[in-house]
């Protein structure tokens, strides 16, 4: 792996753990969010860690306990 691409999964990490913090605190995904986690999920390889944290937050929203709002 290069190391420009090992900074970029790097941020692409720290990135999906900030939205999952946000998310979790307020109880609510913008759509923004959701089309970034996608984008994300169809566009990098991502680790076990972060694939679970995409769930997490998928699974709450499925299951009502987060919200999606158009911003």
């Amino acid at each position: 792996m290069k190391n420009a691409d090992l900074s970029e999964t790097r941020l692409l990490e720290s990135a999906i753990a900030k939205l999952f913090t946000q998310a979790s605190q307020k109880g609510k995904l913008t759509l923004t969010d959701c089309y970034s986690l996608v984008a994300a999920l169809l566009t990098y390889p991502l680790s076990e860690a972060e694939q679970d944290l995409i769930n997490r937050l998928l699974y709450a929203v499925r299951r009502g306990r987060m919200e999606v709002v158009i911003k």
